[in-house]
């Protein structure tokens, strides 16, 4: 079966989600917080774009000062706009940022501004790996072949017994290989994992085309002409290192992680064992919930089960959520994981990483 005849389809709710969204709904009657945005969302945006643009203009100003303030600045604009990814876009381009469908799309467009197509994440993430989480051959997340095997269903290659060393570093140079190879690949086949779905055209094409160009303009020509000379290259190349390897490390563990359920892809008839919001507790992990730091900085990312459960939900309600839906699972038999600490998180990824790069004992 090709990757573009694979199909999934869940059974129907035992009761579980029913019981949770009626459960979620009571918190908030109860609360009167709103579902979506908020000023607590506002206010944080303004202090990302606000740490991204005071790093952005001191680089600009005083980089030729020193090359450890340089590289130091660099560090900082790539950890501020990991921050715009983490927690401004990524709620937008899941219509959570407001209740406007007009400003989610507007602020969503923050992903291109930091060098991704918005357009392109919403058909990849928002309904490949939201619907068919773990689920090998229809969660483009898990596809990182043939340098990473992610999912037990995946070839095995030789060069996967080292995947637990050189993954960290790899993730940085994909950051680079997803602006300007994946996306481009994605728009001119039409196609994501195999997958169709619809090519931009007018506005959203030009949307594209526009935030390619943003990108490339204030991350490397900008520095370039104000500085007169290569060395911003040299910076661009270390800020999207460290920025690849931020981002990507925290979307894998949730995902990628012993704990996690993986499934192989469905049989013919398309059938999955659990009830879609069943699957999502199986194949997620929430990591570091007492941490109020990484919940700010991460965008709630830490409370994946939540998220997937209630993407529509901006993610500064996940951390009450997060009971909510721990007793739910408690009361209905479904195992809910979390794991204690981000070094428990990243110690769980590594594990996953080495047992599934392990070769078969003969």
């Amino acid at each position: 079966m090709t990757a573009s005849a694979l199909r999934a389809r869940f059974p129907r709710d035992d009761g579980f989600h029913a019981d949770l969204k009626r459960r979620v709904a009571a918190y908030f009657a109860a609360t009167g917080e709103p579902a979506q945005g908020g000023r607590a969302m506002h206010v944080k945006t303004a202090a990302i774009f606000g740490w991204f643009g005071a790093s952005y203009a001191l680089l600009l100003a005083w980089g030729d000062v020193s090359a450890w303030l340089a590289i130091g600045l660099t560090v900082s604009i790539a950890l501020a706009t990991a921050g715009i990814g983490f927690s401004v876009m990524h709620d937008a381009n899941h219509g959570a940022y407001s209740r406007s469908p007009r400003v989610n799309r507007a602020v969503g467009l923050a992903l291109d501004f930091i060098g991704a197509s918005s357009y392109v994440w919403r058909f990849k993430h928002n309904v490949q790996h939201h619907t068919y989480t773990n689920v090998a051959g229809l969660d483009a997340d898990i596809d990182a072949e043939p340098f990473l095997r992610l999912a037990g269903a995946q070839r095995r290659r030789a060069l996967h017994r080292f995947q637990g060393a050189y993954a960290w570093p790899l993730y940085g140079v994909l950051s680079l290989k997803w602006w300007l190879v994946d996306d481009v690949v994605d728009l001119v086949r039409g196609t994501i994992g195999g997958h169709p779905y619809p090519r931009p055209r007018g506005r959203e094409l030009a949307a594209v085309v526009a935030g390619k160009a943003t990108f490339l303009g204030w991350a490397l020509v900008v520095p370039v002409l104000v500085h007169g000379s290569a060395w911003p290259v040299a910076f661009f190349v270390l800020g999207s290192l460290v920025l690849g390897v931020v981002m990507a490390v925290v979307f894998q563990l949730a995902h990628a992680v012993s704990g996690a359920q993986f499934h192989d892809a469905p049989a013919a008839d398309g059938r999955m064992p659990a009830a879609w919001a069943e699957h999502q507790v199986r194949t997620t992990v929430d990591f570091a919930r007492s941490s109020r730091v990484l919940a700010w900085y991460l965008g709630g990312l830490n409370f994946q089960i939540e998220h997937h459960l209630f993407p529509g939900v901006c993610h500064v309600r996940y951390p009450a959520l997060a009971t909510i839906v721990e007793e739910t699972c408690r009361a209905h038999g479904i195992p809910y994981r979390a794991e204690p600490s981000l070094g428990a998180a990243i110690a769980a990824h590594h594990r996953h990483l080495r047992a599934l790069g392990a070769p078969v004992p003969a």
